[in-house]
């Protein structure tokens, strides 16, 4: 990856709103230029805004990441835009929720695509504009599901591990080229997503959303759930030169929750 002084550019998938914001949020604050993608426009172009208001220099693409022609327009459009691409994070709205008896063939096909396609599709993309920079950071959002299968979501807990091997198989494949290649994986921060899922366990459970969150907040040392910006900031860091030597590691950002061994 370039040490020159020239701004380095970042292109983040799933990036309007949640997890993908706080990233997107951290990385420009480290002085980065945004390729920012997401499937909605509306959300897209007020998240832009936003960071445009705090200086960052942004540009926008609408991107479905189940679609891999989508996902490649977004690579044309940073080469278009900056000429170049030293950050990739791979994120996407997590796949759909229950059990395996619940989940349906088409599920299994939109988590398929979604989670663990989506990533394969922009790392083809990555490698050979970061090669052409002598290096670059691969940053792959993951869910504590690679670490401790979550009730209600079996989709997650079958193809996120699944991307903790791709992740350890390609940083060896791709450090002889100077590309770094991580997984940071939350554990309860405040989204979109985890509201759904409350909503969804409290219907289940016959109980109130207030009495759900409160529950996961008693399973969590820190004593409370995380902000988007707790994994942004670490994703910023491993993007960064200063990380240059840490690749293949699989990190949770969880406030204590999953207490197990690697």
């Amino acid at each position: 990856m370039t040490t020159s002084n020239e701004p380095r550019t970042a292109l983040v998938l799933a990036g309007s709103k949640g997890l993908g914001r706080g990233c997107a949020e951290s990385l420009a604050a480290a002085g980065n230029r945004l390729v920012l993608c997401a499937r909605g426009s509306e959300a897209l172009e007020a998240t832009a805004a936003d960071l445009r208001a705090d200086g960052a220099e942004v540009v926008t693409q609408v991107v479905d990441v189940r679609d891999p022609s989508q996902v490649a327009d977004a690579f044309a459009v940073a080469q278009e835009a900056f000429g170049s691409l030293d950050i990739l994070v791979c994120n996407a709205g997590g796949p759909p929720p229950g059990t395996f008896a619940t989940v349906t063939e088409d599920d299994w096909r939109t988590g398929f695509e979604l989670t663990l396609m989506s990533v394969v599709h922009a790392v083809r993309h990555a490698i050979p504009a970061m090669e052409a920079r002598g290096g670059g950071r691969i940053l792959v959002l993951g869910s504590s599901s690679v670490r401790k299968p979550i009730p209600n979501l079996v989709i997650s807990n079958v193809y996120r591990p699944g991307l903790v091997g791709l992740v350890k198989h390609l940083a060896v494949e791709l450090a002889p080229s100077g590309i770094t290649v991580n997984m940071v994986s939350p554990g309860r921060i405040q989204t979109d997503r985890v509201d759904q899922l409350d909503a969804k366990a409290a219907e289940r459970q016959g109980i109130t959303r207030e009495e759900v969150r409160a529950n996961s907040i008693a399973t969590i040392p820190m004593g409370r759930y995380g902000d988007p910006r707790d994994l942004g900031d670490l994703v910023a860091f491993l993007a960064s030169s200063a990380a240059g030597y840490v690749t293949g590691q699989s990190v949770l950002v969880d406030g204590g929750m999953v207490p197990t061994l690697p």
